[in-house]
């Protein structure tokens, strides 16, 4: 493919789109029915793949990537004709005997751009959004997973046409081909920097967006918390696919007086998880390049290595890591850590968690634990795209909460119904009937007295 189709591409979707083909409830569920075929065909080639790239195990592949997608694409076949349906709001009496409804419209032509740490699903399941409301869609798959974005190219040729459903690879030169095209909708995931250059592509030409982004996000474990619990679910959600993970735990705001437990939970969890060495399991992922490796092990010399701090250059493997004793103003406090690299900040109280968390950018997600009264008065206090309360993660495996950012951390929001909303416009529509034909609206507003009380 070269640059010169990409127009190409998005002209024949646009054609495709204004004849009506993606409208129908229909075909739309034909199509999902098609790509969940073809995803369960494929899921050996897709779990080999993503060992290759990742390293990821076929159990972390199956649960993390492809069980998502298969249960979105569940949850749609389930309930899209409910959720498409025309949604029907009161009418007040000044507009009698008018009767008013939301109709649910596809946008038109969408284009999808993923990251490379969990490519499957961030591909696919905005697809499984776009495909429900009705449009087409173009995939940009990540160039950093090669294997992975060979079995999804060769998937979506198998499975759409391209005027319907296209696939394009390729590195900067391809993104900035295909943002210098005009698009109904944009979704991105990817970094805030990313995001910005995505923003302004799509506001030359006015293009909404869903910015799936990253940031900070912090967790808080309090006195209050149970430390054996907390240590055993961050020590995996940490780990899962080695930190690189969105809305992995990025920095831990821990009370003093649990500090030191913390630490020998945490440790004892990571030999249950991973067993003494963490570089022997066969579910302990490594980093996706070389300039990855690079930059998350510098952030290991910021701090006192409480816990790991082991690497291996040849193997891209990064010892799940703890570091106590970092500054605030530090590379490894001011960036995204998207590694198996935690810092720790000593707190005196959740008083002071809510302060620093505050005095940052929004994150994408909050986690916090403690007791249920000092829980919910951080979650308060605070703003973040999502939230756990003792656990991490989570939040994301339920397909009937919507996932997104806030501020810094994104914009718009997906998963189930909100998908559906996300690659769709919401129309209002009053529909009056012509036997009656009140006079009160029409100059020269005789009754405007009568009418007044109405309003």
């Amino acid at each position: 493919m070269t640059l010169d189709t990409i127009p190409q591409i998005v002209a024949r979707q646009r054609k495709l789109f204004a004849e009506h083909t993606t409208l129908s409830i229909d075909f739309r569920l034909k199509m999902l029915r098609r790509l969940r075929k073809a995803i369960v065909e494929r899921e050996k080639q897709l779990t080999e793949a993503l060992y290759a790239d990742l390293h990821k195990s076929y159990e972390e592949a199956f649960l993390t990537e492809i069980s998502i997608v298969l249960g979105e694409i569940d949850n749609f076949l389930k309930h899209l004709p409910r959720w498409a349906a025309p949604s029907k709001r009161k009418t007040p009496l000044k507009l009698f005997p008018a009767k008013s409804q939301i109709i649910t419209e596809p946008l038109g032509v969408a284009l999808i751009i993923a990251p490379w740490n969990y490519p499957v699903q961030l591909l696919l399941n905005p697809l499984v959004g776009a495909i429900a409301a009705g449009c087409t869609a173009v995939l940009k798959p990540s160039p950093y997973v090669p294997h992975v974005a060979e079995v999804l190219e060769e998937l979506v040729h198998d499975c759409f046409d391209e005027e319907y459903v296209a696939i394009v690879q390729g590195h900067r030169d391809v993104n900035t081909a295909l943002l210098n095209e005009r698009y109904d909708i944009i979704f991105f995931t990817g970094s805030p920097d990313l995001g910005r250059v995505v923003m302004r592509a799509a506001a030359e030409h006015l293009t909404p967006v869903v910015l799936e982004l990253g940031g900070k996000s912090p967790v808080v474990v309090d006195r209050t918390a149970d430390i054996a619990v907390a240590a055993k679910r961050l020590a995996w959600g940490k780990t899962l696919n080695a930190g690189q993970t969105c809305i992995a735990p990025d920095y831990l705001l821990i009370h003093r007086e649990v500090k030191e437990h913390f630490i020998e939970a945490f440790k004892e969890a990571l030999c249950e998880l991973h067993g003494e060495d963490a570089r022997q399991s066969e579910h302990y992922v490594r980093m996706v390049s070389d300039r990855a490796f690079e930059r998350v092990s510098g952030y290991i010399s910021e701090g006192r290595v409480r816990c790991g701090g082991r690497v291996v250059a040849e193997e891209r493997y990064i010892e799940p890591t703890l570091l106590d004793e970092v500054s605030a103003d530090s590379s490894v406090m001011r960036e995204e850590i998207f590694g198996p690299v935690l810092p720790m900040i000593e707190i005196g109280s959740v008083e002071e968690a809510i302060t620093f968390i505050n005095e940052r950018e929004k994150p994408l997600a909050l986690y916090v634990f403690a007791d249920e009264r000092a829980a919910r008065r951080v979650v308060e206090y605070t703003s973040s795209g999502g939230a756990c309360i003792n656990d991490c993660i989570m939040h994301i495996a339920n397909e009937k909460l919507p996932f997104g950012g806030v501020g810094n951390s994104g914009m718009g929001r997906y998963h189930g119904r909100d998908s559906l909303y996300s690659f769709s416009h919401r129309r209002s529509m009053i529909t009056t009937p012509t036997w009656l034909d009140l006079p009160f609206r029409y100059m020269p507003y005789k009754w405007f007295k009568y009418v007044k009380r109405l309003l």
